[in-house]
């Protein structure tokens, strides 16, 4: 049978380096590598592979190396390689395409067209080595306004919050989609780090419940798991309606990772693909979404905030502010560069906005509305670096979703192959033979790594502002100018242009 597709990507074995000692054949989980009938010879077929670099990175001897396709399909601007290869990947299939990790597509990433703003003369910096900085977060709703005895006793009662020691949360990753060790890293490192993770919409494992104290848990459309324990059992509730990669449609688990486990957690048949519907079935109106909150609380006694997540789509500004209105502790906007285990390929790639715009338009209506105080915003959607966070606060957010940034720091090399279950790195799988090979005790620690790191880059970044506390930099977009920007995007954005 002819094959339309050329393949991606070439192997090259340095055949006088290699010993034939089958560490490549042992680590490729897509069987690029093989023995010849000899038994002893490696030989390898490229037509499988996906650029996970782990035969590269292990190889004793440095006999690998992987390079892209040189004989692809002739240049053409409209009908680029990649259309023609998803048109005979449909054309032989006839299904959906499904795609994993954020959008690659080359639209503008405006965190790289924002500078930020340094203390020069009058307004002196600040040394965070020798003078107290505060980049802790508080969520949740915040009082009016506060009532105080004369001894300084507040006499208002406080609305449940929520205290992170860093602006950095771990977003959304279940349970299915990615393997258990995978989420104990994030469980363990959000521990010690004083912040949170979040379950995703698969359930909190039994083997996790004792991260409770540090969890946020999803009551998703599907509902897998969701019932009175599982809720108490949580730092806060968030309620997902959307995800940046892949608004307006539903969660979709691949069979091929829904193994007994999994299977026990959602509460669905093994080997068979979990399916959150669309929409929730009871809500179709912000009453509907006041009533879930409501509900939610009540299960809770009133002890958790909760929290409503959207995708950042056209409309998000007012989306947002229905949410605060319905009752909503937090509001949770994901930009349209979120990861995500598996998504139709259009969808991801067509669909949603930029999260600095939807974080800018949605801080600006709930100021102009009066209810900013209602409600936190947490900002979502591949944040690459400290300053990327620090931007994100400066738009108006009180803390920050991270995702694919921790799964690179444990070993992912962005292959976009999630939703197939073969994770080389043992991180976006269930298979046994791969998930041990990510040892949760070396992850977790390269995890507290990165946002030690990052943190005392947020500090660094701050005190060259002349700003001591998180607090006084959340919304402060005069600390902000943009660069190759249009008019319109530095009004939607709320910044000035660099120069002015």
């Amino acid at each position: 049978m002819i094959n339309y597709i050329p393949r991606r990507f070439t192997i090259i074995r340095d055949k006088e380096r290699c010993i034939n000692c089958g560490c490549c054949v042992r680590q490729c989980s897509n069987e690029c590598h093989y023995f010849d009938d000899d038994g002893k010879t490696v030989l390898c077929s490229s037509e499988n592979c996906v650029a996970c670099h782990r035969c590269v990175d292990l190889c004793p001897t440095g006999a690998l190396r992987i390079e892209k396709y040189v004989c692809d399909y002739r240049d053409n601007a409209n009908w680029t390689p990649r259309y023609q290869q998803e048109i005979c990947r449909q054309a032989e299939t006839g299904s959906v395409l499904l795609s994993a990790m954020g959008n690659p597509q080359p639209y503008p990433i405006y965190w790289d067209k924002i500078l930020l703003n340094a203390s020069q003369v009058t307004n002196p910096s600040i040394d965070p080595l020798r003078e107290p900085m505060e980049i802790r977060a508080i969520l949740g709703q915040k009082p009016e306004k506060l009532e105080v005895e004369k001894k300084g006793k507040s006499l208002t009662k406080m609305p449940p919050q929520v205290i992170l020691e860093t602006p950095i949360m771990f977003s959304a990753m279940s349970f299915g989609s990615i393997s258990m060790n995978a989420q104990k890293s994030l469980a363990m490192a959000a521990k010690k780090l004083g912040t949170l993770f979040n379950t995703g919409e698969g359930g909190l494992h039994p083997e996790l419940a004792e991260y409770g104290d540090c969890a946020v848990v999803q009551v998703a459309s599907g509902r897998f798991e969701v019932h009175k324990e599982y809720l108490n059992n949580s730092k806060f509730v968030e309620i997902k309606i959307g995800q940046g990669a892949k608004p307006g449609i539903g969660g979709h688990l691949p069979g091929e990772k829904v193994n007994v486990e999994v299977s026990n957690a959602r509460m669905i048949p093994e080997g068979s693909d979990a399916i959150s519907p669309a929409p929730h079935h009871d809500i179709y109106s912000i009453e509907d979404l006041r009533q879930l909150i409501w509900s939610l609380k009540q299960a809770t006694q009133g002890k958790k905030p909760v929290s409503v997540k959207i995708a950042a789509v056209h409309n998000v500004a007012a989306i947002a502010s229905g949410c605060a209105r319905a009752g909503a502790d937090i509001v949770v906007i994901d930009g349209f560069r979120g990861g995500t285990g598996a998504a139709p390929t259009r969808i991801r790639d067509n669909v949603g906005i930029p999260i600095e715009l939807a974080l800018a338009a949605a801080d600006q209506r709930l100021r102009d509305e009066g209810i900013r105080s209602r409600v936190s915003l947490v900002a979502a959607g591949s944040f690459r670096c400290s300053s990327d966070i620090v931007k994100a606060i400066a738009l108006g957010a009180d803390a920050c979703y991270i995702a694919s940034a921790p799964l690179i720091a444990m070993g992912c090399h962005m292959c976009q192959t999630c939703n197939t279950g073969k994770c080389n790195w043992g991180i976006a799988t269930q298979r046994p033979d791969l998930t041990r090979r990510l040892n949760p005790e070396i992850a977790h620690k390269r995890v507290m790594n990165l946002i030690n790191a990052w943190n005392h880059e947020i500090k660094e970044i701050m005190g060259g502002m002349g700003i001591n506390s998180i607090d006084s930099l959340r919304g402060n977009r005069m600390m902000l100018r943009g660069i190759g920007l249009s008019e319109k995007e530095l009004e939607i954005l709320g910044i000035k242009h660099a120069g002015e």
